[in-house]
């Protein structure tokens, strides 16, 4: 089993956090060379079409990104799976069971 976990760290570390970082970069890059298309056609009184769509397709690409991390979170806090910010390591938080008034208690070890 430890094994499993250690390829599945590896895996997350080399391969998707960068891949996410670089899509994060490139969407990035994209808005900027939109921004700086647009800037330059507004003096000429051209159309400013292709730097919208720049900046358009920069801001998506962002906003997925983003929207990556907040769906992780959210499956993170909705099932209660204790994962921290990094996601590679699993510390439950059984705080909360200290307190309850039951015949079982939760929060003591085998």
């Amino acid at each position: 089993m430890d094994a499993a976990t250690r390829l599945i760290d590896k895996f997350i570390t080399l391969i998707i956090d960068p891949t996410i970082v670089l899509i994060f970069t490139a969407g990035f890059l994209l808005f900027l060379w939109g921004l700086v298309v647009f800037l330059f056609n507004v003096k000429e009184g051209g159309e400013n079409t292709e730097g919208k769509q720049h900046m358009f397709w920069g801001l998506i690409g962002m906003l997925v990104m983003v929207s990556v991390f907040g769906i992780l979170a959210l499956i993170n806090n909705t099932f209660n799976l204790g994962l921290n910010p990094d996601y590679r390591s699993f510390t439950p938080d059984t705080s909360r069971l200290d307190g309850l008034n039951t015949t079982y208690n939760f929060s003591s070890r085998p």
